[in-house]
């Protein structure tokens, strides 16, 4: 028989009694939750650098990395066609838009109807299958929650309910209602093909549509992020950082997409179009031409000239406000960084690390030789018009707050540690040391924590100002930083891939945990010091693209470690050779999906294109997992055990049931 402290633990007992009032209750909850214990874990799916390109990531969404096209062959497998399987398919992804090619299509739309709802209910049905009434019943809209349930949980294989289960189905139809309900439906098994989500940082930057991500994010069911160093870049711009704002155009430019930023967030670039064109106007700013493979490849040489104007006037302007909270900043030890006062403005070269290289181009219309890093009249006047814009963007900063209220630096979940980038470490593998304030060393999980708690200051108006004040200058630690768990390299060599042809300078050497990662005991005791046990842990991050034509392998530490950079962004496609990985831990364990770059939207609905993926199975559990092995299991049997304290409490006369109302 187990010990209570009874007289120790009464305050909270007599809590506990306001929801369970008597014995009848608390037994009743303490049978829900054992019977939930022994129900299938839920699906999670993993996430990472989606670069802002919305049409895939709504899409891998929808078909949850092939898990419904996969729930769909083994249900359908011999007795649809493969074209069949793939409209079933297509219509559960875009319901509302396939529906208006089926009926422009079919000649007998009642009879269509009539098969297609009774496949859209099998699919349900297995897709529920995991989960307590009560969570699937949550799950439906109110409209239609009573038929679906109706439907989930009767059988046509029961002859008794044949005819019941099909005056359902036939009235839905003729009430003009078959519509309506196949949307509902359909969203429902894109609901439950997925139990929670994990998106391990860089929803920002490259691609057009981070605005729209964020805003399906806003009502996805359930999620977390793990912060990237993209995601933070665009936090420091929120929070009034100059050089964040000016690396986040930068990037915009660089990239030839700034619907995020005009037509997203409504930032007013027309100061800055008005200040480039005139100073530049003589300027060729060669290397500063857009890369073609986003959205500069659709830009006309007019236009495609006047961004190269900006994208150079943005970048002059970030690297003078760099210097500026680099010198603020000695403790950062980055003064290396300050270059423009490194160049021979009247030779056209420029001094590194007891080198002289020349420069691509010594243009700099706004530089005063003498005070390099001080701004011009009209870049002051320029960086003061888009300070405030990013300030008084109401739907940036709610987007922000989203990111606040759903992420953090790092995540342990089912003995699987997430973050986006590095852990730092020194060169034999031990945890490093990173100072985040002033005076302040941490490693490890430690330097994760407090990290986050530095990011959390720069929102929080009650902070200390002097405090304030530098978490929002560090923003640009965590971007570029040598020591930044989001970033963890020797420098960022944006100002030497602008001005100097020399490729030697364009090296960015890695911190040593991207050197060590493959070696099974750092792995191992990068775990332990984050205090991840069992016997099946793994370290999940993104940030880094796998070079799978250079035979890179996102399994890594002899399986300890994934890497799932999603590889949405189209800049780095030649470079993969992929669209990069997704993976999927279901109750019978880990697959890794590799993706094949995504058409459009548009294929897919009209003749039902999926992305093409390759499975591969990581670790497959002995037994099906079940919620008892999970964190949630682990929650349930405290509630268990609490539950039953107060039973014994109730039949003991600490605590009086209380009478139910009539």
């Amino acid at each position: 028989m187990k010990h209570y402290n009874i007289e120790e633990d009464m305050r909270y007992l007599q809590l506990l009694s306001q929801s369970f009032p008597t014995v009848a209750e608390a037994s009743t909850e303490i049978i829900n939750l054992q019977a939930i214990l022994n129900l299938p874990k839920g699906t999670e799916h993993f996430l990472a650098d989606i670069h802002g390109e919305y049409e895939a990531f709504i899409h891998v969404l929808k078909n949850a990395s092939g898990n419904i096209k996969r729930k769909v062959n083994e249900l359908f497998g011999n007795t649809l066609r493969e074209s069949e399987k793939r409209e079933l398919c297509t219509l559960i992804y875009y319901p509302e838009q396939k529906l208006e090619l089926v009926k422009h299509n079919e000649t007998d739309i009642d009879d269509w109807y009539h098969i297609t709802l009774h496949q859209l209910v099998a699919v349900c049905r297995d897709v529920s299958s995991k989960y307590t009434r009560s969570k699937v019943r949550k799950s439906l809209p109110a409209d239609f929650s009573y038929i679906i349930q109706e439907l989930l949980h009767e059988h046509t294989e029961d002859h008794d309910k044949t005819a019941y289960v099909n005056v359902i189905v036939d009235t839905i139809i003729s009430t003009g209602r078959a519509d309506d309900f196949i949307i509902a439906i359909a969203n429902v098994i894109q609901r439950l093909a997925i139990d929670s989500l994990h998106i391990l940082g860089d929803i920002y930057d490259r691609g057009p549509g981070a605005h729209i991500i964020m805003d399906t994010m806003r009502k996805y069911h359930s999620w977390d992020m793990q912060w990237g160093n993209h995601d933070i870049l665009w936090m420091g711009a929120a929070a009034g950082n100059d050089a964040c704002i000016c690396n986040v155009i930068r990037l915009s430019l660089r990239y030839g997409n700034l619907s995020t930023l005009e037509e997203g967030y409504g930032i007013n670039l027309v100061p800055l179009a008005t200040f480039a064109m005139e100073t530049y106007k003589n300027d060729p700013c060669m290397e500063f031409i857009p890369k073609t493979s986003g959205g500069a490849s659709l830009l006309d040489e007019k236009t495609l000239r006047l961004t190269a104007q900006m994208h150079k006037a943005i970048a002059v302007i970030q690297f003078k406000v760099e210097s500026q909270i680099i010198a603020k900043h000695p403790e950062w030890k980055m003064n290396d960084r300050c270059l423009f006062e490194h160049v021979d403005y009247q030779n056209g070269t420029i001094d590194l690390q007891g080198k002289t290289y020349k420069m691509s181009s010594c243009s700099f219309p706004t530089i005063n030789p003498a005070a390099p890093s001080e701004l011009s009249p009209e870049e002051e006047i320029l960086i003061s018009k888009l300070h405030h814009s990013f300030s008084v963007c109401e739907k940036l900063h709610k987007h922000i707050r989203v990111m606040l209220q759903h992420g953090c630096m790092y995540g342990i979940y089912n003995n699987n540690l997430l973050f986006h980038a590095s852990c730092p470490l020194n060169e034999d593998g031990s945890l490093k040391e990173v100072e985040i304030f002033p005076g302040k060393k941490y490693s490890g999980r430690a330097l994760m924590h407090h990290t986050g708690m530095q990011i959390r200051t720069a929102f929080q108006q009650d902070s200390a100002p002097e405090e304030r004040d530098y978490a929002i200058d560090y923003f640009l630690y965590l971007w570029c930083g040598p020591d930044s768990p989001l970033f963890d390299k020797s420098k960022m060599a944006t100002f030497e891939r602008y001005f100097i042809a020399d490729k030697e300078t364009h090296v960015e050497e890695k911190g040593y945990y991207f050197k060590l990662r493959d070696n099974e005991e750092v792995i191992d005791h990068i775990l332990d010091a984050f205090g991840v046990v069992g016997s099946n842990r793994h370290i999940i991050n993104g940030h880094v693209p796998v070079r799978t034509l250079k035979g890179e392998n996102p399994i890594k530490a002899n399986g300890k470690l994934m890497v799932i950079d999603g590889g949405f962004s189209k800049a780095y496609h030649n470079e993969t050779g992929i669209a990069g990985y997704t993976l999927v831990y279901h109750s019978r364990g880990f697959q890794l999906v590799q993706h094949e770059p995504f058409t459009s939207t548009e294929d897919a609905i009209q003749r039902g294109t999926d992305i093409k993926s390759t499975t591969q199975i990581v670790e497959m559990s002995n037994r099906r997992m079940l919620v008892a092995d999970t964190d949630i299991g682990v929650e349930l049997r405290k509630q268990i055990d609490d539950l039953e304290e107060l039973l014994f409490a109730y039949r003991h006369g600490y605590i009086k049931e209380k009478e139910k109302k009539q």
